[in-house]
C-alpha cells in the first residue's frame, strides 16, 4: 500500500509591466539565470499579491477546493469514494485492466490526500487546517494498516505474482506486485483475525505515541530561574513567569555555561523514557507477531521518506540495499574499524584546542563548539566575507545553471497565485526539459518563521506516474528551508553550511522531478531509504566543489565573481574533522540499530546509550543525562538511520567515478538520471548501485571507498 485586496489603481500599473515582462522573458529564455537572481533576492508576497490580482486563483498546489480546511474535508471524502471503486474493481474477477494499475490507483489516490494531509498538519501556520490535517493522517493510517489486513486483497495479489496476470507484465510491474504482496505479509496477513488486528493496534500505537515522542525532543527545557545557573540567563531566554528556556547551547564560550545547559537540555525525563520504550517496545512485538525475531530484522518497514521526516503511511520496501541486519552491522563496524586513525587524529586536534583553551579534558559538550572554533580558525576569514558572494538569487542560479548542464532542465519562476500558497512568502518552480518539456512543481518555502519546523527537509505532494491516457501526471514537491527573509537592504545571504542545505533538499526534489516512473507507488523518492538519500548527498558533493561555486557566487553588490582564494578555503573547510563527524554519524546508527534488535526490547535506553558511546564515540557518557530522548530520527528512521551513512558512501563512489573530473558532464548526467534517478524504487536498489557502479557493493568496499575519501581530503588540508 502506499507509503503513501483590492490594490490602487497605480500598483497594478506599475506591477503589470514588471509582471508581463518577467514572464515572457522566462518563456523566451531557455535558462532564466537572471530572473532567478532578482526573484530570490527579493520577497515573493508583493509579486504574489499582483499575480492573484491578474490570475485565476487556484487552490492550494493547483488543487481547486483547496482553499480552507474544508476543502481538505472534501479531497478525503473523494479520496474514499474512488478507493472503494478501486478497491472492488481489484477484487473482481471479470477485471480488464492489469492488477497493477488498478492497485497503483489505489495507492495513489491515497497517498494524494495522506502526503498532503502530512504536509499540511507540519507546515500549514492556520490551526483549523493543522489539526484537520492531523486528524485526516490518522484516518489514512487506519485505512491504509486495514487495507494490508484484507484476505480478499492478498488473494488477487498473492495470485498474480505466484501465477502472474491474464494481462501481460514487464519486469518493473512484477517487481511492483512483488512489493505489494511484501506489504501485506509484513503486515500479518497470514495471522488469524485477532492476532491481524493486534497488528493494526500496535502500529496505530507506535504512531501515536511516536508523535508525541518526536513533539517532546524537539521542545526546549524550561527550569525555574532560581533553580539555575544566573550565567545561563545571558544565553537563554525568560518566559512571562521567570522561567529559563534552554534549547541550543553550542556556540556558548563559557565553559561552564556549555556544561550546565548540556546537562539541563539532555536530562533525564521519566515521561519521554516511556514513550520510548513504549516505541520499542510495540515495534518487537510488531515485529514478533508477523514472524521476525526483532524489528530491524523487519528491515522492510519503514516510513515514507518525505526528506528528514515522519510520513504516516508504512510502506513496505523490499530489498534495500542493505538487505539483511548483518550487512548494516558489518558496514557500521568495518567503517568504524577504517575511520580509527582519522578519528583519533581529529579527536586529538580537538582536545589540544580544547588544552590550550582551558587546560581540561573534552567533554561532549565541548565538541560541536570547538569544531566550529577550529573551523573558525583555520579559515582566518569570517563568515560575513563569504556570505555576500552566496545571495539566495544567485545560489538558486547556480543550480539552475548546474542541472542545466547535467540534465538539460531549466527552473522558471511562476507567480503563486491568492489561495494556492500557505503563506505569502512562497516561491513557485516549474521544473521545464529542453525536449520533455513541463516535468513538475517545486514549491519553496525558504523563511524561517514563527510556529515553523525549525527542521529543512523535502515533501512529496503527489508523486509521477503515467495516466490511463497516455499522458503523464507530474509530481508536485516542497522543498522547507529557514533562512533569514530578506531586508530592505540586503538579500538572504547564505553561510556554506546553509549553502549545502539548499542544495541537498534541491536534490531531493530532482529526484522527484526526473525519476519518470510508469507507477506512482515507486516513483521518486518512493524508494529504499539506503538509497533514497544517495542524491541529496551527491547534491552536497557539487556544492563543495570549487568549480561549480566559481560558476555562479558573486557579490550581491557589486556582482563581483568570488575570489580564488575565498572559493577554496569554503571548500577545504568543510574536510576539517570530517572524521569526528562521521564517527558521531556511526555511533548515532549503532545506538538506534541496537534498540531494533533487541529480541525482548531495551530495558533501559540509557545503559545501552553509555555502552555503545564507550564503544564507538571517543567522548564518554555524561552522567544523568540521555541524549537519546532528544533523537527524534529514532521515531522516523527506526532501525535505518544508517542510512545517511550507507547513503553517503554510494554517493562518494558515483561522484568519484563519474563527476570528480567533469561536475557538468553531460553525459554522465545522463547517464545518472537514466540508471539512478529514473527509475525511483521500481529496480531492486541493490542491483542498481552495482550495474551503476559496476561493481559488486559489500561492507567493506563501500567502508573502505568512503574511508579513503576522508584519509585523500584530510591530508589536503
Amino acid at each position: 500500500m502506499p507509503k503513501m485586496n483590492t490594490l490602487s489603481s497605480a500598483m497594478p500599473r506599475l506591477n503589470l509591466r514588471y509582471f508581463l515582462t518577467n514572464n515572457v522573458y522566462c518563456k523566451k529564455s531557455t535558462f532564466a539565470t537572471s530572473s532567478l537572481e532578482r526573484i530570490f533576492n527579493s520577497m515573493p508576497d508583493v509579486q504574489n499579491k499582483i499575480a492573484s490580482h491578474f490570475m485565476d486563483s487556484k487552490g492550494m498546489f493547483e488543487y481547486p477546493s483547496l482553499t480552507c480546511a474544508i476543502g481538505l474535508l472534501g479531497m478525503k471524502f473523494k479520496a474514499l469514494e474512488e478507493k472503494d471503486k478501486y478497491y472492488f474493481e481489484c477484487i473482481d474477477s471479470n477485471r480488464r485492466r492489469k492488477l497493477v494499475q488498478i492497485f497503483d490507483d489505489l495507492s495513489d489516490t491515497l497517498c494524494k490526500i495522506a502526503d498532503l494531509s502530512e504536509f499540511l498538519r507540519n507546515i500549514h501556520p492556520d490551526i483549523e487546517m493543522m489539526i484537520e490535517a492531523r486528524e485526516i493522517c490518522i484516518e489514512m493510517n487506519q485505512i491504509v494498516e486495514q487495507l494490508n489486513t484484507d484476505k480478499k486483497l492478498y488473494k488477487c495479489i498473492k495470485k498474480v505474482a505466484e501465477k502472474g496476470d491474464k494481462f501481460p507484465m514487464n519486469d518493473v510491474e512484477k517487481h511492483i506486485i512483488n512489493l505489494f504482496v511484501f506489504d501485506f505479509e509484513l503486515c500479518g496477513i497470514h495471522l488469524t483475525e485477532k492476532d491481524r488486528q493486534q497488528v493494526v493496534n500496535y502500529n496505530n500505537n507506535i504512531l501515536q505515541i511516536g508523535q508525541e515522542f518526536i513533539n517532546n525532543a524537539n521542545r526546549s527545557r524550561v527550569i525555574a530561574l532560581d533553580s539555575s545557573p544566573s550565567l545561563l540567563k545571558q544565553y537563554f531566554d525568560c518566559t512571562s513567569d521567570g522561567n529559563l528556556i534552554i534549547n541550543g547551547f553550542s556556540d556558548i564560550d563559557d565553559e561552564f555555561a556549555r556544561e550546565c545547559a548540556y546537562k539541563i537540555y539532555f536530562s533525564k525525563n521519566k515521561c519521554q523514557e516511556e514513550l520510548l520504550d513504549n516505541i520499542l517496545t510495540y515495534r518487537c512485538k510488531l515485529a514478533q507477531k508477523c514472524g521476525f525475531s526483532t524489528y530491524a530484522e523487519r528491515l522492510e518497514i519503514l516510513h515514507c521518506l518525505n526528506n528528514t521526516r515522519v510520513s504516516l503511511i508504512l510502506r513496505a520496501l523490499k530489498g534495500s540495499t542493505a538487505g539483511t541486519p548483518e550487512f548494516v552491522f558489518e558496514f557500521l563496524n568495518c567503517l568504524n574499524y577504517h575511520l580509527q586513525d582519522n578519528t583519533k587524529n581529529d579527536f586529538d586536534l580537538i582536545r589540544n584546542v580544547k588544552s590550550v583553551s582551558s587546560g581540561l579534558e573534552l567533554s561532549m559538550w565541548d565538541v560541536p563548539y570547538f569544531i566550529s572554533k577550529i573551523k573558525r580558525d583555520w579559515l582566518k576569514i569570517p563568515l560575513t566575507e563569504f556570505s555576500p558572494y552566496f545571495s539566495l538569487g544567485v545560489c538558486m542560479d547556480g543550480l539552475n545553471l548546474l542541472f542545466s548542464k547535467l540534465f538539460g532542465i531549466s527552473l522558471i519562476y511562476e507567480k503563486v497565485t491568492q489561495h494556492e500558497g500557505w503563506v505569502p512568502e512562497l516561491y513557485k518552480i516549474r521544473v521545464v526539459h529542453y525536449q520533455e518539456k513541463d516535468l513538475g512543481l517545486i514549491y519553496c518555502d525558504f523563511y524561517r518563521r514563527e510556529g515553523k519546523p525549525n527542521q529543512d527537509c523535502h515533501f512529496t505532494i503527489k508523486g509521477g506516474r503515467r495516466l490511463p491516457d497516455g499522458s503523464y501526471q507530474n509530481p508536485i514537491v516542497a522543498v522547507i528551508l529557514n533562512f533569514s527573509p530578506p531586508t530592505m537592504t540586503q538579500p538572504t545571504l547564505l553561510t556554506p553550511v546553509m549553502l549545502e542545505n539548499l542544495f541537498h533538499e534541491m536534490g531531493h526534489a530532482l529526484h522527484s522531478m526526473l525519476g519518470r516512473a510508469e507507477y506512482q507507488h515507486i516513483t521518486g523518492t518512493r524508494c529504499a531509504t539506503d538509497f533514497a538519500e544517495v542524491p541529496s548527498i551527491l547534491m552536497e558533493y557539487f556544492a563543495s566543489d570549487a568549480r561549480v561555486l566559481k560558476t555562479f557566487a558573486k557579490h550581491y553588490k557589486t556582482s563581483e565573481p568570488i575570489p580564488d582564494y575565498l572559493v577554496e578555503r569554503i571548500c577545504d573547510s568543510k574536510n576539517i574533522c570530517i572524521a569526528a563527524d562521521l564517527q558521531t554519524q556511526i555511533f548515532y546508527s549503532i545506538l538506534d540499530y541496537t534498540y531494533h534488535t533487541d529480541e525482548s526490547a531495551p530495558g533501559n535506553t540509557t545503559e545501552i546509550l553509555a555502552e555503545l558511546q564507550e564503544k564507538y564515540y571517543p567522548i564518554p557518557y555524561v552522567e544523568n543525562t540521555s541524549w537519546q530522548l532528544k533523537f527524534s530520527h529514532l521515531v522516523g528512521y527506526g532501525a535505518k538511520y544508517y542510512s545517511y551513512l550507507m547513503s553517503r558512501a554510494i554517493a562518494s563512489s558515483i561522484w568519484h567515478d563519474c563527476f570528480i573530473n567533469d561536475p557538468f558532464d553531460r553525459s554522465m548526467g545522463e547517464k545518472y538520471r537514466r540508471e539512478c534517478l529514473a527509475h525511483g524504487g521500481g529496480k531492486p536498489p541493490r542491483n542498481l548501485v552495482n550495474e551503476f557502479l559496476s561493481k559488486e557493493i559489500t561492507p567493506n568496499v563501500l567502508s573502505e571507498n568512503l574511508v579513503k575519501e576522508i584519509k585523500m581530503k584530510s591530508e589536503k588540508l
